[in-house]
């Protein structure tokens, strides 16, 4: 019987040094820390978490203080190996006395050295609306620069000492995290500019204590001062993908758009008002940079870390928040938001003759066909490059649907150049490229095995009915080729198509046997470029999405493909020696390689 959700969550947080047996959702907790080498962080690792901890105020209340829960959130950041850095939104006391600020200077020293952090000042830790030119107080004595000098991450802080970077490494990059005071002067944002000058090309996250509140739906606006904020900093700065802020609650969100068109999320963070002073609970941010998201999760190591059969029932009902502005995910991509500033230089086009090996059969590619939306007449040639006689022509089918050039392209395909076939329905209607009647690609048998290579992109929103479209295939019906036993005589020897619900279907006829050993795939993405790769080894065929295997591939015997002498075509597959719909989406290089080829060989190697 599964277990339920809460009971995962505790035995996360009571064993997080060894990892749960299942862990949260959201990625807070790490149900296999595969990506720490012992008690170190494993900076190349696509998925870790950053910790955001919002107003504290009322844990540290002059007589009234107990810092219990937030040194039960400290444990649990210095046993968590997925933590890259933890950021404090300010209002760590009440009234910023020194005796508050002295026991929270304390409290924070369960993680000085242990875990990567920033703190700024809120209005109660200076106990006024001076900017960040208001000179010594008890709060910069205790968080001055000073504190975070040894830290790995520390950065600088500006010359008054309210303000403060971070550079943190994590997921294979760098990320900038600044930590600014609750009321910037003149100079405060003139220093922040510098810093962002300075890591032109960082992702960049600013965290303060106000810049939005938000309604009793969770929608966020902008505050009086966070419009300043957004104006002079965040919105002309496009590496700013993300700020955070506490001060106001209820907790929302928003997402802008700077002068470069881009998004950019505001969060408000604060769970002061919630029972115990919001009892140390922490906002996860756990970035999955492979997926693209990032999982956001509210909850309390403390409440957590509680025997259950001891907790009452307010400690019950505050371990987790799962409303939508306390849990949710962000669909980020992340090369393609950053890729205006990261100086990351995408892979260069590489010539055809880095891609023929010994045995290729057949390679074709798009980078000749014109500028963008060209339009590809019928009669055009696309030429082998292998230069094996297997040149293509274009020919329209059914309808006729415009065939279209394009410089979309897979980041790792050979060529940065595609087609866009606009393939459908009702009426049947759609564009291929096809050998020649004598082509020998027709004839050939692959006994000793192939590989089949082909980049494609569905469209996203993909629109209308296109299901069982084909990518590629050999024309011709399975019942000349004296085959009977599959799902119909009719379908061709060779084929990839796409169902309707989105997954690949290779379905091929072998030379030696009355068999149709078919792969299924999952769900092909929209909006994304895909590399499928065919291999067969003489004795069975193996499927590969991005370099991963399928887990539908038949274990059936699949020796040659029984070819027809008839021709090879990408863009649709025939019935009954009649094309219906042609493909819809994208499709880039294709090759074909007379041999089984290892994953170290495909097309997107260099990527």
């Amino acid at each position: 019987m599964a277990l339920p959700r809460r009971t995962l969550l505790q035995a996360a947080v009571a064993a997080p040094a060894v990892g749960a047996a299942a862990g949260f959702a959201s990625g807070a907790f790490d149900a296999a820390p595969a990506h720490a080498t012992g008690s170190r962080f494993d900076v190349d690792h696509p998925r870790f978490s950053i910790a955001v901890l919002p107003d504290t105020q009322y844990l540290f209340d002059e007589d009234s203080s107990d810092p219990e829960p937030l040194r039960a959130t400290f444990t649990y950041l210095r046993e968590n190996r997925t933590i890259a850095f933890m950021t404090h939104l300010g209002d760590v006391t009440e009234h910023g006395s020194e005796h508050e600020i002295g026991l929270a200077s304390d409290t924070f020293k369960a993680i000085d050295g242990k875990v990567p952090y920033s703190v700024l000042a809120g209005n109660h830790d200076i106990n006024g609306s001076t900017t960040d030119q208001r000179g010594a107080s008890a709060y910069l004595k205790a968080f001055n620069p000073k504190r975070f000098a040894a830290a790995r991450t520390f950065g600088g802080a500006s010359p008054d000492g309210y303000n403060s970077y971070h550079v943190l490494t994590a997921g294979g990059r760098k990320w900038l995290i600044l930590a600014l005071d609750w009321r910037l002067s003149d100079a405060g944002f003139a220093w922040a500019q510098s810093v962002l000058d300075k890591h032109r090309t960082l992702p960049a996250i600013i965290t303060t204590h106000e810049l939005a509140y938000a309604d009793d739906a969770g929608t966020a606006y902008l505050s009086g001062y966070g419009q300043q904020i957004w104006d002079r900093l965040i919105r002309r700065n496009d590496q700013i993908f993300l700020s955070l802020n506490g001060h106001y609650w209820p907790p929302g969100r928003t997402v802008l758009k700077n002068d470069a068109g881009h998004d950019v999320h505001v969060h408000i963070t604060n769970y002061q008002d919630r029972y115990y002073g919001g009892a140390g609970m922490i906002r996860s941010y756990a970035f999955d940079l492979a997926r693209g998201v990032i999982d956001v999760s509210t909850f309390s190591p403390w409440f957590l870390s509680k025997d259950p059969s001891k907790r009452t029932a307010l400690e019950e009902e505050t371990i987790e928040l799962t409303g939508p502005v306390d849990r949710f995910t962000l669909d980020i991509d992340f090369d393609a938001r950053f890729a205006g500033f990261s100086g990351v230089v995408p892979p260069a086009a590489r010539p055809a003759s880095a891609v023929l090996l010994r045995d290729t059969v057949a390679y074709w590619r798009f980078d000749n066909m014109g500028a963008d939306n060209t339009a590809i007449v019928n009669g055009t040639v696309v030429r082998d490059l292998a230069r094996r006689g297997n040149d293509l022509t274009v020919q329209s089918i059914g309808a006729g649907a415009p065939l279209l050039a394009s410089s979309d392209h897979h980041l790792g395909a050979p060529a940065h150049a595609s087609l866009r076939f606009n393939g459908g329905k009702s009426p049947d209607r759609g564009t291929i490229l096809a050998t020649s009647s004598n082509a020998p690609l027709n004839s050939l048998k692959f006994e000793s095995g192939y590989t089949i290579e082909a980049f494609i992109k569905l469209p996203d929103p993909f629109e209308g009915d296109h299901a069982w479209m084909g990518i590629l295939s050999w024309q011709g019906r399975n019942g000349d080729a004296g085959k009977t036993s599959g799902w119909s005589q009719d379908e061709p020897t060779c084929s990839l198509n796409v169902t309707s619900e989105r997954f690949l279907q290779y379905v091929v006829y072998p030379t030696d046997v009355d068999a149709d050993p078919t792969s299924w795939s999952h769900a092909l993405p929209t909006g994304r470029w895909t590399h499928i790769a065919i291999v067969n080894d003489g004795r069975r065929t193996i499927i590969y999405v991005d370099g991963s295997m399928i887990a539908r591939n038949p274990s059936q015997r699949s020796h040659g493909i029984a070819t027809l002498g008839k021709p090879f075509t990408i863009g649709a597959t025939q019935s009954a020696e009649r094309f219906n719909q042609g493909f819809y989406g994208w499709i880039g290089d294709v090759r074909i390689t007379a041999r089984a080829l290892s994953t170290r060989d495909f097309l997107t190697t260099t990527f």
